[in-house]
């Protein structure tokens, strides 16, 4: 690892000032992506700015009909969260499921979302619910956050402040995880919501990163019924292949992992 500048600013403010002063920054919030790429020498900042105590970064309430988490909540904050819990379980439950205890206390979902790693967890739940990003200089919702595998429509020096998620009427999350990262191969989030609409958003298995399924989406607006799934083909040419499970195994996933979130959620 090659030696950089810390900063921890105290402001976002102070944050962004501190991004565009470097020629090569980079933010770090829970830091379980960027800090193994340094190790391995495949990310080299000249400054390392740290989000993690910001103010404006941390918060976790009820408002309007929405649920409001902060980029800098940690995954452990969303999981044990009364508030959480009150408002959309699915969420928690989601968070709980997140790689290993050591993760949970130490990433956020600002980071999470911000590298929109194909097989994470939260971009599931962000585009199924229809969040809103909001961020240092504007609001964007999932659809136009989320471009692509590692890719988001942030700008440079650009920061993630907080998470809007309309409560829905019902939510679950399944996923099948790897063995030994505990990423998803194949995670469904399904969503009732308060105007009956559903929708599906799969993650961990598209070549492009998190989608919406929406020929479950139309088959589940019909009937919510996990025996609407059974019909719909997964095209495996859309599918992700590696050492871990070809692109027909998790094609497969993504249907068993849909009707039984359908089936929790329905419990």
């Amino acid at each position: 690892m090659r030696e950089f500048v810390y900063h921890r600013p105290l402001s976002l403010a102070e944050a962004e000032r501190l991004f565009a002063a470097s020629a090569e920054g980079r933010y770090l919030s829970g830091g379980m992506t960027l800090i193994p790429t340094m190790k391995q020498g495949l990310a080299t900042p000249v400054d390392l700015v740290d989000l993690g105590r910001l103010p404006e970064l941390k918060m976790l309430l009820v408002e309007d009909g929405y649920l409001v988490v902060g980029a800098a909540t940690t995954h452990t904050e969303v999981q044990t969260s009364p508030i959480v819990a009150d408002a959309i379980p699915a969420l928690a439950d989601l968070a709980g499921q997140i790689g290993d205890p050591h993760v949970r206390h130490r990433g956020t979902i600002g980071g999470s979302i911000a590298n929109n790693d194909p097989a994470a967890d939260y971009p599931a739940a962000v585009l199924a619910l229809g969040a809103t990003i909001e961020t240092s200089r504007r609001t964007l919702p999932a659809e136009e956050f989320f471009q692509g595998m590692f890719s988001t429509a942030l700008e440079e020096g650009e920061i993630v402040t907080r998470i809007r998620f309309p409560i829905p009427e019902r939510a679950a999350y399944r996923k099948f995880s790897n063995p030994a990262s505990r990423y998803a191969m194949a995670g469904v989030f399904v969503a009732m919501l308060g105007d009956g609409e559903v929708r599906v958003a799969v993650t961990g298995a598209g070549q492009d990163g998190v989608f919406r399924a929406s020929e479950m989406e139309d088959a589940l607006s019909a009937e919510l019924n996990p025996a609407e799934i059974e019909a719909i083909v997964v095209d495996p040419a859309t599918m992700l292949s590696d050492l871990h499970g070809s692109a027909a195994y998790r094609a497969n996933l993504v249907k068993v992992m849909a009707k039984r979130a359908v089936a929790d959620l329905l419990a």
